[in-house]
């Protein structure tokens, strides 16, 4: 096994919790939960939901950002002579984790509120916004695992 091994499989693994997480989320439980659940009872459940995989998220983006750049100096000596699909990555990754940070700092404070108190319409609109932003994390998720995957270079 190379040094490279691990933080290579530590990254994929990482990567796997956060887009997989998304995926799961937004294909899977969210019409699922739709279908089986009422209102109040569908946003609760997103109240527990976002506060269990955000901690995922949290490990993800930790292991994702320490293993990315051991492998950026270790196989190319930096950013400036790495390829441009590993830039183009590090750029979808930077962005991801903005989107994750407006999620997290500002919506889910909000939805959590709402819910709290009790204001259903209030929360829908909430969960409603957190549901776009996790749809465009996931494309960028998505193109991101593409370009990684393809070494396209673009």
């Amino acid at each position: 096994m190379t040094a490279f091994a691990l933080p290579y499989t530590l990254h994929v693994l990482a990567t796997l919790v956060w887009v997989g997480g998304m995926f799961f989320a937004w294909l899977v439980l969210r019409p699922a939960a739709a279908a089986a659940l009422e209102g109040p009872a569908r946003l609760r459940l997103w109240v527990e939901v976002f506060q269990r995989f955000f901690v995922w998220v949290w490990i993800a983006i930790g292991v994702l950002a320490i293993s990315g750049v051991g492998m950026l100096h270790m196989r190319f000596s930096g950013f400036e002579t790495a390829p441009r699909y590993v830039q183009v990555m590090m750029g979808g990754a930077i962005v991801m984790v903005a989107v994750f940070l407006r999620i997290q700092a500002l919506l889910l404070p909000e939805l959590r509120s709402a819910v709290h108190a009790e204001d259903w319409t209030g929360a829908a609109g909430v969960l409603g916004r957190i549901r776009r932003l996790v749809g465009v994390n996931l494309l960028l998720g998505v193109g991101v695992v593409v370009v990684a995957s393809s070494r396209v270079l673009v």
